[in-house]
């Protein structure tokens, strides 16, 4: 039987006729996951060093997610909010206790999250801290990135993002990542409502903050009278190494926001979580979505969570993202100016100038090794496997990305 001729152009240049150009992906076509690996359409076989941003910590079409899923499509998927259904309050129930809050607001997507939470640090301004009506801020920080809505591109300082898209969201406030005295500066301004953080930027190349950073911002905020909203869309979910990253500094954010890995990548829930103080003040009418907290996306977020949980890939994320880190560390290249990260979300930076192009070459030689990731910023490479990974295939990584980088040295 002839060998088949590979179909991955055909299918790059079927997006490229009918899709949108808003995305520059890496030349892979995939056609199936399972755990850390991904196969493309000529069936060569990959480590997934991205995880789809962290969406499938859990590793691809784990099981007792998938289980879950075929369960209750045969059952029930939509009946959006206008009825009860007979699993919202299951999940609810259960991902307030295993977060220790009152109440959670279901949504779709992280950028909808981010959205919920700002819309909630409105209405508590107004209703509780009694800042004049329309006058509400929120501070962000320089490289922050929570999604491509007209809200979200309002707060970034990345032209890509926000150039050509104006006019832009009104009450934002912009102040450095990891400066305390920025941050403590402008919530003396009595009509701000919140400060919405990344505990660790991930779209900007996985930047970690100075120890403490977020203990200190969050004392800062309690002082004076203004939400601490953490956005773990990416970093929470035991990515970390932790189940949430504030978790490392024992911070309890006023509003937490979390999404991708919630569902285990198998279907869109994003998910924002607060006490009742905060919460109560959105009324019926006020917020919403038609598919948020559909009986489908309650019972993958459930079993996803309960991955996490049972599979104990927090400790798992901790212990293997250490050895990343050491081992990335002694690969004898002066291409690798830094290494940086927490649990098993990393980042190499690339010696050089960031629009060299040079990490998407490297990129491309890591695909040919078997090895997936994607440049950030120009020369910043996201090192995030899923979470099931073990140590040998870890070891196995790291020997690819070893031999790529000597490559180009």
């Amino acid at each position: 039987m002839l060998q088949e001729v590979s179909n991955a152009k055909h299918y790059m240049e079927l997006e490229d006729r009918y899709g949108a150009h808003n995305y520059h992906p890496l030349p892979v076509v995939l056609s199936k996951g399972e755990g850390v690996f991904v196969w493309d359409v000529d069936g060569k076989k990959y480590y997934d060093f991205l995880s789809a941003y962290s969406a499938v910590n859990q590793g691809h079409c784990h099981p007792a997610i998938v289980k879950a899923l075929n369960e209750q499509a045969s059952k029930l998927t939509l009946t959006s909010r206008a009825f009860y259904n007979d699993v919202l309050g299951e999940y609810e129930k259960y991902i307030t206790e295993l977060l220790g809050y009152d109440k959670v607001l279901p949504m779709n997507t992280g950028v909808e999250g981010g959205e919920t939470a700002i819309k909630l640090a409105r209405k508590w301004a107004y209703n509780v801290k009694k800042v004049p009506n329309n006058q509400a801020k929120v501070i962000f920080v320089e490289g922050n990135f929570w999604g491509r809505t007209l809200a979200a591109i309002s707060s970034s300082d990345d032209p890509s993002s926000y150039a050509g898209f104006g006019p832009y969201m009104p009450g934002y406030l912009k102040i450095p990542y990891n400066d305390l005295e920025a941050l403590e500066k402008a919530v003396q301004d009595p009509t701000v409502a919140a400060f919405m953080v990344e505990p660790i930027q991930g779209e900007a190349g996985v930047v970690v903050p100075d120890e403490g950073y977020l203990a200190k911002a969050y004392a800062i905020c309690k002082a004076a009278n203004v939400l601490f909203i953490a956005d773990e869309v990416q970093t929470g979910l035991a990515r970390t190494g932790r189940m949430l990253c504030c978790d490392h500094e024992d911070v309890k954010p006023d509003i937490l926001i979390l999404g991708k890995a919630l569902s285990g990548g198998v279907f869109p829930v994003s998910a924002v979580l607060c006490d009742d103080e905060i919460m109560l003040n959105i009324k019926p009418g006020e917020h919403g979505s038609t598919y948020g907290g559909n009986p489908l996306a309650c019972k993958v977020a459930i079993a996803a969570l309960k991955v996490l949980v049972d599979e104990k890939l927090s400790e798992n994320a901790e212990r293997l993202g250490q050895k990343l880190r050491d081992e990335l560390r002694a690969i004898p290249s002066d291409l690798i100016q830094l290494v940086r990260g927490k649990g098993l979300l990393n980042a190499i930076v690339i010696k050089g100038e960031e629009d060299s192009g040079l990490a998407w070459d490297i990129c491309l030689k890591l695909r040919d090794n078997g090895l997936l990731a994607k440049p950030t910023h120009g020369n910043k490479i996201r090192f995030a496997p899923p979470l099931v990974m073990n140590e040998e295939e870890l070891m196995e990584c790291v020997a690819i990305i070893k031999k790529t980088i000597l490559e180009f040295s």
